[in-house]
């Protein structure tokens, strides 16, 4: 599996932003992709994961809930995250990470960068 992530930028305090994750290779092993972001000097964490076979079932961090919505395009393979009011805290380095099972996320992909200016 292949994970392709693009579409951060630089946006201002209060804007949105849609990153994409397009999955290639086998993907009918996938089982779920969800997104994490790092900030300088912080640790990556969770942001929200969707289930690759059920696109209804979600799941958010707490202080994403909201703010964030994430999606997925079947007949693209590919899974979005929409960021609405944006914060600068949520300046980072977003990735998208596929898991072929509820224990652990398998395959990441080289990451998007969110910058969002006060």
């Amino acid at each position: 599996v292949q994970l392709q992530a693009s579409g951060g930028g630089l946006v201002q305090a209060g804007g949105s932003l849609r990153v994409s994750c397009a999955a290639s290779g086998r993907t009918f092993c996938i089982y779920r992709v969800g997104w994490y972001r790092q900030a300088p000097g912080k640790e990556r964490e969770f942001v929200a994961a969707v289930s690759w076979r059920d696109i209804s079932v979600t799941y958010y961090a707490d202080s994403m809930k909201g703010r964030f919505t994430i999606s997925r395009d079947s007949a693209k393979n590919t899974v979005y995250l929409q960021m609405n009011n944006l914060k600068p805290e949520d300046t980072a380095v977003y990735y998208c990470a596929a898991g072929l099972s509820s224990a652990d996320y398998t395959y990441w992909g080289q990451g998007t960068q969110v910058t969002v200016s006060s």
